[in-house]
């Protein structure tokens, strides 16, 4: 490869970056479908569960034991490092899915402007 064709490629890929940064920020990260519920016979969730977070920007989520056992519904905050904030909630049928070793699907409230589809697994 010769200079020029180097200094085009590297022009093309600092181009496309910031391009990526808009995309992954756009108005929704869903597509009007929440990800199915999976099963899996290995898990349980004896340390709590975590959060898979779609076109994630520093967003995180961590059940608790004690909220997985209690089984009550409850609202999470996802902010994380993210300079702005997304609620999830996860139903008392959502704890018992967990709890019978599904993961689950859930969406985030908008934020930012968009939304993230959350994949709930037990850790």
């Amino acid at each position: 490869m010769n200079r020029k064709a180097f200094l085009q490629r590297l022009g093309g890929v600092l181009i496309s970056l910031p391009l990526l940064s808009i995309i992954g920020c756009s108005s929704s990260d869903d597509d009007a479908s929440t990800p199915p519920t999976e099963t899996n016979p290995s898990g349980n969730c004896n340390n709590g569960a975590t959060g898979t977070i779609s076109s994630n920007h520093g967003h995180s989520l961590v059940v608790s034991v004690a909220d997985v056992q209690s089984g009550a519904e409850k609202t999470y905050t996802i902010q994380g490092s993210s300079g702005h904030d997304h609620s999830v909630t996860l139903t008392a049928a959502n704890f018992t899915a967990l709890g019978n070793g599904q993961s689950l699907g859930v969406t985030s409230t908008a934020g930012g402007g968009h939304t993230h589809s959350v994949t709930v697994i037990c850790a």
